[in-house]
């Protein structure tokens, strides 16, 4: 026997996909520690859409699931997401995988079979594009219960933070004047990046208060939009950021204690809290209605029955369904402000045009003047100006 042979396979002659493992049951801190090119191993029963954009943003190579990504309860989003991001979705791995699979370790994906070295882990369902477009007609008979649960989910919150909800108690004081003021507050939706670009015509003319939820503050300033108020956990947040806003907006547990505003501590700069156990984005509408805002552009925000019922979600719901309620005909969606704006022709423009007619027109006046139409003339100009007068606004 040759000495190759009882030598392992280099991992680049081994088919599959091949990466190093980041296990973690929350995606939300899988996320913070994930380098493009990992395999994201984890525990959640039907993938939210919010947790799949997070898994694209950091590149990871495939994603392993111990549970169903699509239960059958209802026709959440994310598996779509991931599968159409090209990221592959290996289901049903078993909750052991979480035990066999340490943090750190190299592992092999094959067909429907999981590795570490030459030792099979465990074996999962690979889901397709078809696959999951099955199971999602199936869940779709399961909305009705979800809205039975929303609805009672509903009154819980209500119960439990009526105080915030209708008097405004626990909002904290801001620095930042928005009583009269357009404000953009920005989540980090799907596509909320292509959406902020769309305004820039919009935030360029108003000047509106930009917030900032959380990972999309970051973006926020790539793009240059560098937000006044930053809204949630200051460990998702870059630090140029934070030190870049007007105001950090630490969320709090009902107890008062603020996760993460150790960090805005260590950076030395200033935070408030807001206790409450509504979510970041909501948090953030609460304060400009609080704070008398006129106008609120939301960015990145759920649009769709579909997206607002998102079993990841269902949790922070209601608190969303009732904020929205709050704040009534003052908020508005980005998609329709930026519409709006691009559909309109700025007055400069108008004006200029106006201007060169009339210039045109006066010297055409000159020239039939002089020819001997002046009766002509006059009618025709009477009717030029009518005209112009019109385009004004």
């Amino acid at each position: 026997m040759k000495l190759a042979d009882l030598l392992p396979r280099s991992p680049s002659t081994q088919p599959g996909i091949s990466g190093t493992a980041r296990v973690d049951r929350r995606i939300r801190d899988l996320v913070k520690r994930v380098e493009p090119g990992d395999i994201a191993v984890i525990d959640q029963v039907d993938l939210d859409r919010a947790s799949a954009d997070a898994l694209v943003q950091a590149q990871v190579a495939a994603v392993v699931n111990a549970a169903p990504s699509i239960s059958g309860r209802y026709p959440n989003l994310g598996p779509e997401v991931l599968l159409k991001a090209g990221v592959p979705l290996f289901d049903h791995a078993g909750r052991e995988v979480l035990h066999r699979i340490r943090d750190g370790i190299r592992v092999r994906i094959h067909e429907n079979t999981i590795y570490v070295g030459r030792r099979e882990i465990s074996t999962c369902v690979v889901q397709t594009p078809e696959s999951v477009a099955d199971q999602i007609v199936e869940a779709r008979a399961g909305m009705s219960a979800q809205l039975e649960a929303f609805s009672a989910n509903t009154i819980e919150f209500l119960r439990r933070e009526r105080s915030l909800i209708l008097d405004g108690v626990g909002v904290p004081e801001l620095r930042v004047p928005l009583a009269d003021r357009h404000v953009v507050v920005v989540a980090p939706g799907a596509g909320f990046a292509e959406d902020l670009q769309s305004l820039k015509r919009y935030v360029r003319h108003h000047k509106p208060v930009l917030i900032g939820v959380e990972r999309a503050a970051d973006t926020m300033r790539d793009l240059g939009f560098v937000p006044d108020i930053v809204v949630g956990d200051p460990t998702m947040v870059e630090a140029n950021t934070l030190s870049a806003a007007s105001e950090v907006v630490v969320p709090a547990q009902p107890d008062g204690h603020a996760p993460g505003v150790e960090r805005v501590q260590d950076l030395g700069i200033g935070a408030v809290t807001f206790p409450a156990t509504a979510n970041p984005e909501d948090l953030a509408l609460l304060l400009t209605e609080a704070h008398d805002a006129t106008l609120v552009v939301t960015v990145g925000f759920q649009a769709t029955l579909r997206e607002f019922l998102d079993s990841g979600r269902s949790g922070s719901n209601p608190s969303t369904f009732l904020t929205r309620l709050k704040l009534g005909t003052r908020v508005i969606d980005g998609k329709a402000v930026a519409l709006v704006h691009r559909s309109r022709t700025p007055r400069f423009v108008l004006l200029a045009f106006v201007v060169l007619v009339l210039v045109l027109v006066v010297g055409a006046l000159l020239f039939l003047t002089t020819s001997g139409y002046a009766d002509d003339v006059a009618r025709w100009w009477d009717a030029v100006v009518d005209w112009a007068a019109g385009l004004l606004p």
